[in-house]
């Protein structure tokens, strides 16, 4: 079914097409929404603006093996900087057992070495590499159990927020050179479904800013002279 998706999906494309397909929405967060499949238990993750995102999909693939991080089904990056993934369904934790685990993992204990050493190593990467990529998030939210029974973790690395779009609303021409256009087409977008709401007339505000800041720095071409 993805294989309908081409390099110039957005995130609306992909939530179309899942839903045409049967799927229906099961939940939202800050960044992201999520679609349950009609006959299996899968589900998709799509968010409009996800810098975090092919982090996290490296993690669940490289500490796969573990057996502690969710089932990777798909994933693709979507055109304006937006990310879906498809996994196995997971079931939510009570608080108290989720936070036994993030102390146990905390240590770690040897268990949980070999998913600590990767998550550590894959966040390294994240904090060089991205702006505003934030601390490992310690939400027990993030702990959950697959349909087997086994306690595992997700989506540990974020992107802070508060800061990134901070900075964005302080220094348009700042941001717009640090993060391409073409990676935040849809940062409006996101769903803010916990730490919302965000008007729409200060959305438009922020987009109108960084356009202008975008053509701020596109040379503007002069009159073409004449050939001899």
């Amino acid at each position: 079914m993805l294989d309908a998706l081409d390099a110039e999906s957005t995130h609306r494309d992909a939530e179309h097409l899942l839903c045409d397909s049967g799927w229906s929405s099961c939940g939202a967060g800050d960044w992201a929404v999520a679609f349950a499949a009609p006959d299996a238990d899968v589900v998709a993750r799509i968010s409009p603006f996800d810098p975090v995102g092919p982090y996290t999909v490296r993690l669940y693939d490289e500490a796969s093996m573990t057996g502690r991080v969710p089932r990777l089904l798909a994933h693709r990056r979507l055109a304006g900087g937006g990310d879906l993934q498809v996994m196995e369904r997971l079931l939510q934790v009570p608080e108290p057992e989720a936070m036994d685990f993030l102390a146990r993992f905390a240590e770690p204990e040897p268990e949980l070495a070999a998913l600590a050493e990767t998550v550590a190593r894959v966040h390294a990467d994240a904090r060089s590499d991205l702006p505003w990529c934030g601390p490992l998030d310690t939400n027990p939210s993030n702990i959950m159990r697959t349909l087997a029974g086994q306690l595992i973790l997700t989506d540990p690395y974020y992107a802070d927020g508060r800061e990134l779009y901070a900075t964005a609303e302080r220094e348009p021409d700042r941001f717009t050179l640090v993060i391409p256009e073409d990676q935040r087409r849809y940062l409006t977008e996101i769903p803010l479904a916990w730490s919302g709401p965000w008007s729409l007339e200060d959305r438009a505000a922020l987009r109108t800013s960084l356009r202008r800041a975008d053509n701020r720095r596109t040379p503007r071409r002069g009159p073409v002279a004449a050939a001899p």
